[in-house]
């Protein structure tokens, strides 16, 4: 079997991650794209879901209150210190 070279360009924080994982798993960096690239072969396609990342409901409401609280800031609850706030979130509780 003859080999092939493969020359990508990935982020050099992405590529130290991937490297400190696989050296924990016993692999390098060659041996874990050859996997992945078998399991493509093997499964006629990318191994694992693709899909855009879409926020669930809370956190799109979560976004739509900061958007709010952006556009009206003087609507918006102000604490003159963290005491004063945990103060008023325990008393909730």
């Amino acid at each position: 079997m003859t080999t092939a070279n493969i020359n990508i360009r990935v982020d050099s924080d992405l590529k130290r991650s991937a490297e400190e994982l696989f050296s924990d798993l016993g692999l390098n960096m060659s041996t874990a794209i050859t996997m992945f690239l078998r399991c493509a072969v093997n499964n006629d396609g990318i191994p694992f879901e693709v899909k855009r990342k879409v926020p669930n409901a809370q956190t799109r409401a979560a976004f739509a209150e900061y958007e709010k609280m952006i556009k009206d800031p003087k609507s918006n609850k102000r604490y003159e210190s963290v005491d004063e706030m945990l103060k008023e979130v325990l008393e909730d509780e």
